[in-house]
């Protein structure tokens, strides 16, 4: 059984950068660091691999590994985005917070289930901050959200568009 997330790890760029966006910034405590001179098949590596510890217990990890190559580019939120949830107050905070400290900052968006803010992180990664509205119980729930009837309609629709292009 799966009992919960330990960590997401992700590639940055400058690990001082990094810690300073989600320690100072965003407030998540770096609860550890692994240097790693030596990968599991024996090649050799200068890589930092950091961990930032959220409420929760889990964490947000990153990896700067220079001797690796990697392209950096700007995520739009479709490709790639780290949502985490805080309170209402929280989400008002952080947006003037952003703002004022001259980050990239987007929102509040109402999603209807969810209220968010955007900002975009030292590496190009798009981070959300997420407060949960009170339809978010039944918006997450499976036996009245229609989740698998949606997901089977999305999956024929592509399969006839397919068909049709081929």
């Amino acid at each position: 059984m799966i009992h919960r997330l330990h960590h997401n790890a992700y590639r940055c760029r400058d690990s001082e950068q990094t810690r300073s966006f989600y320690e100072d910034f965003l407030g998540l405590r770096l609860a550890g660091t692994l240097e790693i001179k030596e990968t599991k098949s024996g090649r050799k590596t200068e890589t930092l691999h950091t961990f930032y510890e959220m409420g929760d217990g889990s964490y947000l990890a990153f990896f700067e590994a220079p001797d690796m190559p990697f392209e950096f580019k700007i995520q739009h939120d479709y490709d790639l985005h780290i949502a985490l949830e805080v309170d209402p107050k929280t989400l008002d905070e952080m947006l003037a917070k952003g703002k004022a400290a001259g980050i990239e900052t987007r929102g509040v968006s109402d999603h209807g289930f969810i209220h968010s803010i955007y900002f975009r992180d030292p590496n190009g990664y798009v981070i959300e901050l997420t407060a949960k509205t009170p339809a978010h119980g039944r918006a997450m729930d499976p036996a009245v959200n229609g989740a698998r009837e949606k997901l089977e309609r999305w999956t024929a629709a592509r399969q006839r568009r397919t068909a049709s292009v081929a």
